[in-house]
């Protein structure tokens, strides 16, 4: 007897390589490899990619406050050279449960340069008094790994159950070398410099719990669970005054510190979907208990002596998010949802370190420990006709929204920092449509909006600002000749409030390129160029504290891209499983921070 099994095709080993070049003012490489092996037992996965850049911005930043004006323009120039990397394992106990493993992480070093130049005038007879040259350097750090232990289980009955748990480390690193060299009028005789050195080590440690249930329950689907998180941020910043002609360092006192920031995030949810004659309806309930605690030690000069202090903050609260909805389909193709959520978003923990960031004497950056979570409340009403012709009816309700606010100190310094705004508004009508003819398709969506802002931090100090707004994005691709696409997109924002504080202008932007499948498929060749007209310049103005600023900045926006990537292998081999880490949401948090030169 000859018995001849037939082999799995799910089983076995595929990949992709990729590399690109990019074009702006200068050349950018980048390159990948993309591996995945599965056999009935294990499925091995991982992927590593390279990216050298270059980007160069230029800033023109104008601004007056009580008898001075500054009109700066600066050309900022970032180079960086990184290394991502993602790999994992998932052993398959047996048909019900998987235990896995995955490793991410980054390594990049990027370098920071700034030329500015500011001409500081008089207003009453609008002479210039004196020149600002700066000259600055910074060189960053961004390392990270981040580990993620998981288990499922699967029930064909419809039980399942996926914990997380996760340790994620962050080092991150700047060092400022920032001199201020002022001019004559002229610009030929050197008057005086002052010149700061700030070195800011940071350390971001991430530990997190996380477990997930979901069981059919009462005709429908019930899910409960729970999560745990640990979060521990050092922060040390050292400012300098360095000495012109030797160079020597002496640290101040005054405005160097060191921030200890701990908090610990524990949560619990439940909810509840289930599908009714024409309805469907969803509830459910998250409960979050937040403890945080910020420790500042540094000196302070009492009399002329320098003493140490310690001040500790803590903050202990629990919240309530709920949610629901209702979709009525009873007609599939006009199909009506309505829902409600109330959540909350964090600060970035670069938010909080109270570091200082200079682009020179008198513009420059700094945290804000005393940065506070915003919470949203939104309601929103959804008509799907015809399953493509999406329309979203929507309301939010921002509590101590973020934003950047400029603002001054020492009579003229202007300095953005972080801040919780009172109250945002915004009512928004979205709508979207795909449109497909043979190999021609069309994607469109339409956002109309009005935003309004208030706050008031005291006399002279507050924020009133409201605006209609309007984004058109338009997405062209069409397939011809078998092996070829073409994609033209492109998008219009209308004038409206940026950061709840500036009175932004229109922009718009528009991308095309051309692709070309080749070796029988396996391969894809890829040209296109990026902002295509060079549009993409932020242009806006803001009032705050007796400063009104104008500020016009665009980046190396518009380049020519190549771009290859081969597949080989077999492409029936079932692709790795794609998840959640528990500590998502953390790990964002290590990434968002406002602010010239954050990397």
């Amino acid at each position: 007897i000859n018995i001849r099994l037939k082999k799995n095709k799910s089983f076995g080993t595929n990949g992709s390589v990729n590399a690109g070049w990019n074009m702006g003012f200068t050349a950018k490489y980048n390159g990948g490899i993309s591996l995945n092996y599965r056999n009935k037992d294990i499925n091995i996965f991982g992927n590593y990619n390279y990216n050298q850049n270059s980007n160069r911005s230029t800033i023109e930043f104008h601004r007056s406050i009580l008898d001075t004006s500054f009109d700066q323009n600066g050309t900022i120039n970032i180079t960086n050279i990184s290394h991502n990397f993602k790999g994992g394992l998932d052993y398959f106990i047996d048909k019900k449960s998987t235990l896995g493993f995955i490793v991410t992480g980054t390594f990049a070093d990027p370098e920071f340069s700034n030329y500015g130049r500011t001409s500081i005038s008089y207003i009453p007879t609008n002479t210039v008094n004196r020149i600002l040259v700066a000259n600055n350097t910074n060189s960053l750090k961004r390392h990270n790994i981040n580990i993620n232990l998981n288990y499922s289980y699967i029930n064909p009955n419809g039980k399942n159950l996926t914990i997380n748990a996760d340790n994620g480390s962050y080092k991150l690193n700047s060092d400022q070398f920032q001199p201020n060299y002022y001019f004559s009028p002229s610009g030929q005789v050197l008057l005086n410099s002052v010149i700061y050195q700030m070195i800011a080590p940071t350390d971001i440690s991430i530990n997190s719990l996380k477990a997930d249930w979901e069981q059919n329950y009462q005709k429908g689907k019930l899910g409960f669970g729970g999560k745990t998180a640990f979060i521990t941020s050092e922060n040390d910043f050292q400012r300098y005054n360095v000495n012109s002609t030797s160079g020597a360092k002496d640290l101040d006192k005054d405005r160097s510190n060191h921030f200890t920031y701990k908090e610990n995030i524990n949560a619990g949810y439940i909810n509840y979907i289930r599908p009714l004659k024409g309805v469907i309806i969803q509830a459910g309930v998250r409960v979050e208990n937040t403890v945080t605690t910020g420790t500042s030690t540094g000196l302070k000069n009492s009399a002329g002596t320098y003493m140490k202090y310690d001040s500790t903050f803590t903050r202990d609260y629990t919240d309530i998010f709920p949610s629901a909805a209702i979709t009525f389909n009873k007609n599939p193709k006009n199909q009506y949802s309505l829902t409600y959520s109330r959540r909350i978003d964090r600060p970035a923990y670069q938010d909080l370190n109270p570091f200082e960031f200079k682009l020179d004497e008198y513009t420059f950056m700094k945290g804000n420990i005393n940065l506070r979570p915003q919470y949203t409340n939104s309601f929103g009403i959804t008509n799907t006709y015809m399953f493509k012709l999406n329309t979203t009816l929507n309301y939010s309700h921002v509590k101590d929204m973020f934003v950047q606010l400029p603002d001054t100190t020492e009579r003229s310094k202007a300095f953005l920092s972080k801040r919780n705004l009172a109250t945002q508004d915004i009512v928004s009508l979205n709508i979207t449509y795909p449109f497909q003819y043979k190999t021609y398709s069309l994607f469109t969506s339409l956002n109309t909006n009005y935003s309004h802002y208030t706050a008031n931090f005291g006399t002279g100090r507050t924020v009133n600002l409201n605006a209609f707004g309007a984004t058109l994005f338009m997405q062209n691709s069409l397939k011809f000749a078998k092996t070829w696409t073409a994609e033209v997109s492109g998008f219009y924002n209308s004038p409206n409030i940026y950061q709840g504080s500036f009175k932004a202008k229109s922009i718009w932007n528009v991308d095309a390129g051309l692709q070309k499948q080749v070796l029988q498929g396996r391969g894809t060749i890829k040209a296109s160029v990026s902002d295509v007209f060079h549009t993409l310049q932020f242009r806006g103005t803001t009032e705050f504290a007796g400063q009104k600023s104008t500020f016009i900045g665009g980046g190396e926006t518009r380049m020519v891209k190549l771009n290859f990537v081969y597949r080989f292998g077999s492409n029936q081999v079932k692709a790795a499983r794609q998840r959640a880490l528990g500590s998502e949401e953390e790990n964002k948090r290590t990434q968002q921070s406002g602010g010239i030169g954050q990397q």
